[in-house]
């Protein structure tokens, strides 16, 4: 009993930590789980406006991409859910084994204690016993035997009496997390369906586009002068801006440089502009349907959001223009030293050429372009475009 004792203690020490580590895990879990779910909800408000505005399948399949990438997000986030209570199933069960094994030790214990008290029952025996000692320190033992027994008796009955109470507690909470378990599967069982419906409608589409080539390599080519004629804009933009630094004081190099450093600093920690889901990356893509096709260098990234959406400043900075751009509408650059965060299809600004701007401040909101209600976002270095996924914190 010795022995077992510090071993059950210890384990319902680390049960009990990790229970509250399964816990935060859990609410993590929770939170990403319900943005997904947003993110997935305003996609479908997206494609039925695609739908009902006869609009570009192009875009349609890449709003159902998004969703589709969104659908396996959450899968993944229930498998690894379904993996953590298996683990505190096991936890939970080896505690239990460990609290019986304390439990029949604690009743072998008690067991003997009675069985000694029975043959003992009689005071005469006691007494006899005690007078037959070979001197008075045996005695003295035999006494105090005796006067303790009812004592440890006592004091093992709660022993087993707390032993099981503790038994019982975790066999509630195992078959809580058994049940929970099982929720936990069918859920994820349900989303399965979900994104089997989903990848349906993708190689529907897809279907569409290939029997629309023509079509949509003209509105490719439409789409191809725009992104140019941005590229062009957003270039000159900063050459302005960064031949007007140059010509500043001193004083404001030295205040470029330290809000430059500041920005660098903060690599992958920016909070994002909007909240939404991406639905176009950085970098160089092919069409997700005519392969051999290659899609204009994609500078920034888009952002699927809902109408009306506010739109943020990522870091301080200053407001150097405000453009209006085909496909794009309004856009706003902001300078952070030799650091730019390019802000598209604004519907409003609430800010002017010259503002100084804090992280957090609004911008202004989110257009809805051709059914799409999406924020185009781009992140410079001097004339160097860079990943905004990069610079953004994970979510």
């Amino acid at each position: 009993m010795k022995i077992l004792r510090p071993i059950v203690f210890v384990s319902v020490l680390l049960l009990c930590g990790w229970s509250a580590a399964s816990a935060q895990d859990l609410k993590d879990y929770e939170e990403r789980k319900s943005r997904i779910e947003k993110e997935i909800e305003m996609l479908d408000r997206q494609l039925s406006d695609n739908v009902s505005r006869s609009r570009s399948e192009l875009s349609r399949l890449s709003l159902l991409r998004a969703k589709v990438e969104g659908r396996k997000a959450i899968i993944a986030e229930s498998d690894r859910q379904i993996r953590r209570y298996s683990d505190e199933i096991y936890r939970t069960q080896r505690n239990i084994n460990a609290m019986q094994a304390r439990l029949d030790t604690l009743s072998d214990h008690y067991t003997t204690l009675v069985r000694n008290a029975y043959k003992n029952r009689d005071a005469k025996i006691w007494y006899m016993y005690i007078l037959s000692s070979e001197n008075l320190g045996q005695a003295f033992r035999r006494y105090n035997y005796f006067k303790n027994l009812s004592s440890q008796m006592r004091v093992q009955a709660d022993k087993i009496r707390q032993a099981r109470e503790d038994l019982e507690e975790q066999k509630t909470r195992l078959n809580g997390l058994k049940a929970d378990a099982v929720k936990a599967q069918e859920k994820r069982k349900a989303e399965l369906a979900s994104l089997e419906k989903e990848e349906k409608a993708v190689s529907n589409t897809v279907s569409i586009l290939k029997r629309n080539r023509t079509k949509y390599e003209r509105e490719l080519a439409a789409k191809k002068k725009q992104v140019q004629s941005l590229d062009r804009e957003i270039k000159r933009l900063i050459q302005e801006a960064m031949k007007a630094s140059d010509k500043e004081s001193e004083e404001t190099k030295q205040i470029d440089y330290k809000l430059a450093a500041e920005f660098s600093k903060n690599k992958g920690k920016l909070p994002w502009p909007a909240s939404g889901a991406v639905v176009d990356r950085y970098g160089q893509h092919y069409h997700p349907v005519f392969t051999n096709v290659k899609l204009p260098f994609n500078n920034g990234i888009s952002i699927a959001v809902q109408p009306g959406t506010e739109v943020k400043a990522v870091f301080d900075g200053v407001v150097k223009q405000i453009v209006v751009m085909p496909g794009y509408n309004q856009c706003v650059l902001v300078q952070h030293g030799n650091y730019f965060s390019f802000y598209c299809k604004l519907k409003t600004t609430s800010v002017k050429t010259g503002d100084k701007v804090v992280t957090g401040q609004k911008l202004g909101t989110v257009d809805t372009i051709n059914g799409e209600t999406q924020l185009h976002f781009q992140i410079w270095q001097g004339n160097k475009p860079q990943n905004p996924e990069q610079w953004l914190r994970s979510r």
